[in-house]
């Protein structure tokens, strides 16, 4: 009864502060108290009253919008973990919704991005346990998907617009703390960045790696925030203050009960650092998983006419969430405010059609055509926002690039797909790392070497496609087969890259296929910049 007589206590504070100026409140605190109170009094059975109100409390926030969430003093503890702490595990974020883990964000580099799973997947089996359904505790997840480094777990995903349940079989890893997963010269005065999320280190990862590649000669910049889900506003600020003059508007904030609030740039206009990127072409990729402070800075870049955005419409996340500790240790996630752009545009996107309507938006994009024809991309053109050098811009929800790039056909090809869950290109390497790594050293002392030498052969092909036939997986038909044959090829040589040296080496090879990264190195080299009026 501890939790049922906290809520009393917290509706009676809170009604009785605010029983003069809304009588509403005060009625609707009254009829929780006895909704409870009644249960308790009648109901046949005996009450699980932290269940209950835990329950009816979820079902609350659920209701008001698809970022307001409660969460217990365990949940609380844990929430953050991606974007502070050190661990073994699988690599997500998840929310137990409706007594079903759903996933809510994968972790870039982490082991089950590399397995394949997808934000928006709902966990139904762990090792051929079923977990759906049968009142799974947040502790319990936790124990189930944690575990030492190289041991595997075994999840059976439901994901929305698949018939069967997906098998995937995830390594577990040490969940990356750094968030810069690749800094690298693209050629002689091109450098590139790859931000992972905005977490407590990234600026100063952003600084040591401009550092870096202004001693290497770096004159232009390609800054990747693709798949990168946000993370601490404070570090977006930051990160902004990187790249534009200082005393300039980044975002804004403004909710019915939150006076509007500006975040501004800080450093001294006109002072150049060896860790700033004040001048230079800026080209920030985007897709339609960049949300969030990925938004905001993308958002900001384009609306001070700073850089050119390439890639797609980005997820549309412009809601802020303030945390509210309860006196028992848990916590509510309350939307209190929007972000705001410096243009005026509003980030967010639509969720007037129910909460999971809005989480399967990325589905909606696939079968409207959005990620494959520009002509298929909604905006809202019935008002005109305007950039700096008064470009139009306009809103919709998420910040559309500048330059559009479809979605790679390669994420249609279900062989590739079937390689990913069965965790194929793991399997293969470590095999192969197993009997090659230190004459593979020794042939290629340095990366470069690898890189401009190393070849994946036709019999290394052979044993791979050997692998995919024991594993049970369906042979690609003639059209698909000429695509996976590219594409696996690159996968292998990334990904045993990543294991010999870093995961920067991976991005380098991989890059090579990456249709988003390829336009960007285009267009640094064209006249483009001057085209759209972008300061340089």
């Amino acid at each position: 009864m501890k939790k049922l007589a906290l809520l009393a206590l917290l509706a009676t504070s809170y009604t009785t502060t605010f029983a003069q100026s809304n009588e509403a409140i005060q009625q609707a605190g009254d009829k929780i108290n006895y909704f409870l109170y009644s249960i308790n009094k009648n109901y046949v059975d005996t009450i699980n009253n932290s269940k209950l109100l835990e329950d009816g409390m979820r079902a609350m926030l659920k209701n008001l919008d698809p970022h307001s969430v409660y969460l217990t003093a365990e949940e609380l503890k844990v929430s953050d973990e991606p974007l502070k702490g050190n661990f073994d595990g699988v690599g997500i974020t998840f929310n137990l919704q409706e007594d079903t883990i759903l996933v809510v964000d994968v972790i870039d580099g982490g082991p089950s991005k590399k397995a394949g799973l997808l934000p928006g997947d709902r966990i139904v089996k762990v090792d051929d346990t079923l977990v759906a359904g049968v009142k799974i505790s947040q502790r319990q997840v936790m124990k189930k998907l944690r575990g030492v480094k190289g041991t595997q777990v075994k999840v059976g995903i439901l994901r929305f617009g698949e018939q069967n349940l997906l098998d995937y079989t995830i390594t577990r890893d040490k969940i990356p703390l750094h968030s810069v997963y690749a800094c690298y010269m693209v050629d002689t005065e091109t450098g590139y960045i790859k931000l992972s999320r905005f977490a407590a280190t990234s600026t100063q990862e952003i600084k040591e790696g401009i550092q870096k590649l202004k001693a290497k000669g770096m004159k232009n910049l390609i800054f990747d925030l693709t798949d990168n889900g946000g993370g601490y506003l404070s570090a977006a600020i930051d990160i902004g203050d990187i790249f534009i003059k200082g005393n300039e508007l980044m975002v804004y904030t403004e909710g019915v009960h939150s006076p509007r609030r500006e975040y501004k740039t800080s450093y001294t206009s006109g002072v150049a650092s060896a860790n700033t990127f004040e001048q230079g072409k800026l080209i920030i990729m985007i897709d339609e998983g960049s949300a969030s402070a990925s938004e905001i800075v993308s958002g900001g870049m384009q609306d001070h006419d700073r850089a050119i955005l390439v890639g797609r419409r980005t997820f549309g996340k412009g809601l802020v969430q303030n945390t509210i500790d309860l006196p028992d240790g848990s916590a509510m996630r309350l939307t209190t405010s929007r972000y705001y752009i410096p243009s005026g545009r509003c980030i967010q996107r639509p969720y007037n059609k129910g909460v999971e309507e809005y989480r399967e938006d990325i589905y909606d994009r696939i079968k409207s055509g959005e990620l494959f024809h520009l002509d298929s991309v909604k905006l809202d053109k019935s008002k005109v926002f305007y950039t700096k050098n008064k470009r139009e811009v306009y809103a919709g929800g998420g910040v559309m690039p500048d330059v559009y790039v479809t979605l790679d056909t390669v994420e249609n090809v279900k062989f590739l797909k079937d390689v990913i869950r069965k965790g194929l290109y793991n399997k293969f390497i470590n095999r192969f790392l197993d009997k090659n790594r230190t004459s593979l050293q020794t042939q290629y002392p340095t990366f470069q070497d690898y890189k401009d030498k190393f070849t994946i052969t036709d019999a290394m092909m052979k044993d791979f496609m050997a692998l995919a036939e024991k594993e049970k997986i369906e042979k690609p038909n003639k059209a698909d087969a000429k695509i996976a044959d590219k594409w696996i090829k690159i996968q292998l040589k990334a990904n045993i890259a990543n294991n010999v040296w870093t995961e920067s080496e991976l991005y380098e090879i991989i890059n090579e296929q990456n249709e988003v990264y390829k336009k960007a190195v285009e267009i640094i080299k064209s006249n483009e910049f001057q085209k759209r009026n972008i300061n340089e």
